[in-house]
């Protein structure tokens, strides 16, 4: 996917940049380097290839260290509320401000 320098003017525009037409003629140049990486990537066959959780489990043995699923905090509900304006089972209670 090759862009133009109207492609580029227009982005400029949508972004609301004021380029030169130098500055626009060197944003080409980086843009199609930038898609001419993205499809050398997109050529490489990566069926059956694993994705992985993190770059270092490609080079050695990673184990997750995670934590127990238990409940460490008390229910601190009521004295949160305590400082609200309206407060009904639980919730806060909001005015209306759509009709």
């Amino acid at each position: 996917m090759a862009l133009t320098l109207q492609d580029v003017g227009r982005i400029a525009h949508l972004a609301r940049l004021a380029l030169s037409e130098d500055e626009q003629a060197q944003m080409l140049e980086q843009l199609n380097g930038f898609f001419a990486i993205v499809e050398r990537m997109r050529a490489v066959d990566t069926t059956g290839v694993e994705p992985l959780y993190t770059p270092l489990s490609a080079v050695q043995d990673v184990v997750l260290r995670l934590r127990e699923d238990v409940v460490t905090e008390t229910d601190q509900r009521e004295a949160h509320q305590r400082s609200a304006p309206a407060v009904e089972d639980g919730l806060y209670l909001v005015p209306k401000v759509i009709e």
